[in-house]
């Protein structure tokens, strides 16, 4: 099997993510938080160890980092519960649906405006001028896809937390694509809220996301769910803090144990040197593709660990099939980002999506664009 598939989970998994993941079921079965004895203390203090890895990694206290289930969980969070009354909120023209339905849901309950940026792409100035004009200074939540799961384009992240800082507008980042392949840092770039995946980027195990908090002067959003804390139990309200405030109910602490080794597998591996590997073999797989007649590579050229590609008389369905009967795993049609589509100009149809992630060898990404060439020929 040939995996290109890392946009929606990265696979494989480190060693240290598989061996800490399963040291964590066999050796701390206690609940993190609900109790005092050995085994309850030794999956808290894994739990914690996460806490202070992701800290580290996003320059963020570790109280401030709520451990999630996935970065839709963390996005809802954030997006539900900074929106108030009759503020207007923006996205950008690449957002993710788990971005683009809180927001639309939001702006219906809450009588608020949403508004779609553009982005332009070597134009960081232009896009930022745009966000600029929409803005209503102290009520407005500005949401910044970082990068693309289907184009690979980066938005100016810390250009954007400047201006929301200076007009006192609540920052929010999806870093689903970006975690673990570009830097982010959440104090210095200004970020409210960072809402990231553990089983991309950062090779941790599927069912595990991270919100990351800054030090921002927009207080903490409202709560999603509410339940048992571990903490206050005579309290009908949920605690006033983070990170508690936000992780009701039992945690999934060998999930944090498998999340912790992979951000530290990132941190040894260094954010260049897988980034640099990545979008080599994804140049490599889309220079060779591009040859083939009918063959049209919409992104991955210029950069990014993502192709996106369609062949003339084919489905994106029917391609993914043939590439999965020849062992080569690919996601086909709109990737659940009808916005980022309809921007690059691949909407309704959608295209075929070839991911690369740091495991991935050059051989692989030949013989998956020979296969490509043999099925644009048929």
């Amino acid at each position: 099997m040939i995996y290109l598939d890392n946009a929606a989970t990265s696979f494989p998994k480190p060693r240290e993510v598989i061996k800490a993941t399963a040291a964590a079921m066999r050796d701390m079965c206690g609940n993190p938080g609900r109790g005092s004895h050995r085994a309850a203390a030794a999956a808290a203090e894994r739990v914690y160890r996460c806490r202070e890895a992701a800290g580290r990694f996003f320059h963020a206290q570790p109280e401030n980092v709520v451990l999630t289930c996935n970065a839709t969980a963390a996005l809802n969070v954030a997006v539900k519960g900074y929106v108030r009354e009759s503020d207007r909120i923006l996205i950008s023209d690449i957002e993710h649906n788990s971005v683009l339905r809180p927001a639309s849901r939001a702006a219906k309950e809450r009588g608020s405006e949403l508004l779609i940026y553009q982005t332009y792409p070597g134009d960081d100035e232009r896009t930022v001028d745009g966000i600029k004009r929409l803005m209503i200074p102290g009520s407005t939540v500005v949401v910044a896809n970082h990068m693309s799961n289907i184009c690979g384009r980066v938005l100016p992240i810390a250009e954007i937390g400047e201006l929301c800082r200076e007009r006192e507008c609540a920052f929010i980042v999806d870093g689903s694509q970006s975690a673990g392949r570009l830097g982010i840092d959440v104090s210095g770039m200004k970020i409210d809220a960072l809402c990231v995946p553990g089983h991309k980027g950062l090779y941790g195990p599927q069912g595990t996301g991270l919100l990351v908090f800054g030090d921002g002067i927009h207080g903490l959003p409202e709560t999603l769910t509410e339940g048992g804390s571990g903490m206050n139990s005579i309290d009908i309200t949920m605690p006033n803090d983070p990170p508690e405030r936000y992780e009701a109910g039992t945690l999934n602490s060998p999930g944090a144990a498998g999340l912790c080794a992979g951000i530290e597998w990132v941190e040894k591996t260094g954010i260049d040197r897988i980034s640099e590997r990545e979008c080599e073999l994804c140049r490599q797989f889309c220079m060779n593709v591009a040859k083939a007649p009918g063959v049209t590579v919409y992104s991955g050229l210029d950069g990014g660990h993502v192709a996106l590609f369609g062949i003339s008389g084919k489905s994106p369905a029917g391609v993914g099939a043939l590439l999965d009967e020849r062992g080569i795993c690919v996601r086909a049609g709109l990737h659940c980002s009808p916005l980022a589509h309809k921007t690059v100009g691949t909407y309704p149809g959608g295209a075929v999506r070839a991911s690369f992630g740091y495991f991935n060898t050059p051989s692989e990404a030949h013989k998956a664009a020979d296969a490509v060439c043999e099925i644009a020929g048929l």
